[in-house]
């Protein structure tokens, strides 16, 4: 069997996985992130509950065309999960910012969460929140422009 992905030791290092999954998204890489996603794969966001694989395809993939980076900010592994805080970017060049949870067996994707998180400059003052915002007009001095 050939791995296209890397070299077979790779496919035990489920943040290796991790990495080539984002990548794929940036590259637009259907093949790549095909082998890499698990037949029994699922898929949940907080639109999304446990879609199956043939769904995340049909649903999520189309995405790929609009994702020019993702800049990984924190991740790590505990057992067979990885957790990814990553910043992406897309084509009109906003940034968003969320968490992930890949679980990964024999070097294969056969879970992921998303927790969305918030565009990229967040859009309440430091100390603020949104809510304020929307609220009380006034709170908006000083917010980042959008």
């Amino acid at each position: 069997m050939t791995y296209p992905i890397g070299d077979p030791a790779q496919l035990d290092d489920a943040v290796s996985v991790a990495k080539k999954y984002f990548q794929t998204y940036v590259d637009k890489d259907r093949s790549l992130i095909e082998q890499l996603i698990a037949e029994d794969f699922h898929f949940s966001s907080p639109l999304d509950n446990r879609i199956d694989r043939k769904t995340y395809f049909a649903r999520c993939w189309p995405n790929s065309d609009n994702i020019t980076a993702f800049r990984l900010v924190h991740i790590t592994q505990s057992g067979d999960r990885v957790f990814v805080t990553y910043e992406g970017r897309n084509q009109s060049n906003q940034v968003f910012r969320n968490t992930e949870v890949l679980t990964v067996r024999d070097g294969r994707l056969v879970e992921i969460e998303v927790y969305f998180g918030w565009s990229v400059p967040h859009r309440a003052v430091p100390g603020g929140f949104v809510d304020q915002i929307l609220h009380n007009p006034e709170m908006n001095a000083g917010a980042p422009k959008r």
